[in-house]
């Protein structure tokens, strides 16, 4: 490898109207992007969603009906994948067992038939860089999950490619593992400033090491935001449901502006801020740690419920609240030594209006 300080700039992707089909079947539905140079970027969504599909499109590996696929500015939906500048990490990390570490780094580039003093010179960059230098002589079965996933990120860097495309690369390490790997992964990335893309269907992995992430369902993209957005701000119901725990409570609204309520019951509303967007048919969504137990803050709506259950998380204790007929979740600090709601207890939950959300799907 030619190392980080003649590594060239980044490169930004962009995907301009996608669409694929198998069959009769459409997977890629319009699908447009803009991923910035040296961006983390993750595709987050349910299996079956499409945005693996949407990774071997940009890998090569599939091939769209309709749309544009830009790297650099340049369209590669033409050019196979050898040809595209883009190194992809499998989900399985699909190495040679009966080779050594620093043969299976070494494949790629001895595909290429660089010389053979280049091809020493990047294997020796990518290990180190990984921190598996010190391993390069024992084969696969010899590694820890943690570090087959590392030798098949090195062997990707070592082709040096314009873009990193990762599949889902640590659903196969434990959760310790995972956590691990997931920060050595962002710390690399970070150093090589190369533009990547990650597939996940995992929330807290997309949201601990990306920039952005583009939730996708259903073959098209819900969202695009760093993870505080998306969470803080959803778009519609399915993206505030998938990014954390959420309450999505049914009811109707009433009255107009500036009078405008949510009800969830009959006698129980919550005011909608007069700037507020809420459309006919919303429902009300908001988040556990938005709402607290007891008598309402100032500017604080006070709900009357009853205590239904509680689970302690360590830092929070969650409770189950019923207001009308609905179930809320309602997440309190825990603070050693002091007392906990008890199940049954009648109980108000206050909540601030501008906190809350009124989404549709």
């Amino acid at each position: 490898m030619t190392g980080e300080r003649s590594r060239p700039p980044a490169v930004a992707v962009e995907i301009r109207g996608v669409n694929l089909s198998y069959g009769i079947t459409r997977v890629l539905k319009d699908v447009h992007l803009d991923i910035r140079p040296g961006e983390l970027f993750a595709f987050l969504g349910p299996s079956g969603c499409g945005k693996t599909t949407l990774l071997r499109l940009i890998a090569g590996f599939n091939v769209a009906d309709s749309g544009e696929v830009l790297i650099d500015g340049r369209d590669i939906a033409s050019l196979p994948p050898w040809k595209r500048d883009v190194g992809m990490v499998f989900q399985s990390y699909a190495l040679w067992p009966h080779l050594t570490v620093r043969r299976n780094v070494a494949f790629g580039l001895e595909e290429r038939r660089l010389p053979r003093a280049e091809i020493d010179r990047r294997v020796a960059a990518a290990l180190d860089l990984v921190g598996l230098g010190h391993l390069a002589e024992r084969r696969p079965s010899q590694l820890s999950g943690g570090q087959q996933q590392r030798v098949a990120v090195a062997r990707t860097i070592a082709i040096e490619p314009k873009v990193l495309l990762l599949d889902e690369p640590l659903s196969n390490l434990d959760a310790k593992m995972r956590a691990d790997v997931r920060r050595e992964l962002r710390e690399l990335q970070q150093r090589l400033g190369i533009t990547s893309i990650f597939v996940t269907h995992d929330q807290e992995e997309a949201n601990t090491i990306s920039d952005r992430i583009a939730v996708i369902n259903d073959g098209s993209v819900q969202q695009v935001g760093t993870p505080m957005e998306l969470y803080q701000r959803p778009a519609n119901l399915f993206v505030a449901g998938f990014l954390g725990t959420a309450n999505i409570i049914d009811g109707r609204i009433v009255g107009s502006s500036p009078d405008r309520a949510f009800e969830i019951a009959p006698g129980i509303r919550l005011p909608i801020p007069a700037e507020a967007e809420a459309p006919p048919g919303a429902k009300l969504v908001f988040r556990p740690q938005a709402a607290r137990i007891g008598a309402a803050r100032p500017g604080q709506s006070s709900l009357p419920g009853t205590v239904l259950d509680r689970e302690f998380l360590g830092p929070t204790v969650r409770y189950g609240v019923r207001v009308g007929d609905a179930r809320l979740a309602v997440d309190v600090p825990f603070h050693a030594g002091e007392p906990l709601a008890e199940i049954g207890a009648e109980t108000t939950v206050g909540l601030s209006p501008g906190t809350a959300l009124w989404l549709t799907d």
